[in-house]
């Protein structure tokens, strides 16, 4: 699985696939964004319609830093996202 990383506002956020199937198959995949790991890992998630490839490891490695923030600024907390099965925050 394509990993990125990314900084927003002085922080390191991963970024991947979230591995999450949509009805809408590759029209549409959610990402990932993750920071720190155990009790302190924090998670986001957002939904991304690629332009070029269809394929989520492949659509993800052609988004620009830029557009990954963007995405990023778009995205919503862990517990609330159904991708974490609105996980603890």
């Amino acid at each position: 699985m394509a990993r990125r990383e990314i900084v927003v506002d002085g922080g390191t956020w991963d970024v991947s696939p979230s591995g999450r199937v949509s009805v809408y198959g590759r029209d549409q995949f959610g990402i990932v964004f993750q920071q720190g790991t155990g009790p302190e890992r924090r998670r986001r998630f957002t939904r991304f319609a690629p332009v070029g490839h269809r394929s989520p490891d492949a659509a993800l490695a052609e988004l620009s830093e830029r557009d990954l923030v963007q995405l990023f600024h778009q995205s919503q907390p862990a517990w609330t996202a159904p991708e974490s099965a609105y996980g603890a925050r």
